[in-house]
């Protein structure tokens, strides 16, 4: 079966067309990258908001258990009930899933940084704004980018489930095996959203350490965050 998949992935018939695998791919992709900037409108304000004042810290728990505890395709399938087929649905259910890293990621980074710090630019005439902006966000940077690194990879093996409702990404060739019984066609779907997976996973581990070296790690001369 898995040299049958590796040859449903190279038949070029595969890769012309417009349910082509590097269609489904973008499409993936989209869903992907859309549902995580979405997740983060909501989220990461909040969560920033949330770790700045300490007022609310146990609703972000409260919260984001819930979100972690919903299941995916049973919340997809009760919003495509009400709204109908399309793209709704699994961007929502999608949403629901990538909030709960976003705001953890958020809030846990903004409330790890010292005190002193904030307290020390506030002493130089720094507004509140400016503390979050200047100070916190850059001194948080690494943990809120490793919510946006769980997040999108959540999100990235679920959008999967964007086929069950509508005729997009690379779940349509898991669906449409499962249903035409070509196995050899969902091994090599699951493949390809494993390589998307991995793609993702290194580019965002690499701004991770990117913005970990940059902030989080001390060097030999004096350096300021904003100051």
């Amino acid at each position: 079966m898995f040299i049958e998949a590796i040859a449903w992935l190279i038949d070029s018939a595969n890769w012309t067309g417009s349910s082509s695998i590097p269609v489904r791919t973008a499409q993936h992709l989209a869903i992907t990258l859309v549902t995580v900037l979405i997740a983060g409108i909501i989220a990461l304000p909040a969560g920033v908001a949330v770790g700045h004042t300490g007022h609310g810290s146990g609703f972000v728990g409260a919260l984001t258990g819930a979100g972690r505890a919903i299941p995916t395709l049973g919340l997809l399938t009760l919003v495509g009930l009400i709204g109908g087929l399309g793209i709704t649905a699994p961007l929502t259910a999608l949403v629901v899933l990538a909030i709960p890293s976003l705001l953890a990621g958020a809030y846990a980074g903004i409330q790890a940084v010292d005190p002193l710090i904030s307290q020390g630019a506030r002493a130089i005439g720094m507004s509140p704004a400016q503390v979050i902006f200047d100070v916190e966000l850059p001194l948080a940077s690494p943990t809120i980018v490793g919510g946006i690194r769980a997040a999108t990879l959540q999100v990235v093996a679920t959008a999967t489930l964007a086929a069950y409702t509508s005729d997009v990404g690379l779940g349509r060739f898991l669906f449409t095996g499962l249903k035409t019984r070509d196995y050899p066609q969902m091994l090599g779907a699951a493949v390809l959203v494993v390589a998307l997976a991995l793609i993702l996973e290194l580019l965002l581990a690499a701004v991770q350490r990117a913005v970990t070296n940059r902030y989080a790690k001390p060097t030999s001369q004096p350096t300021t965050v904003g100051l």
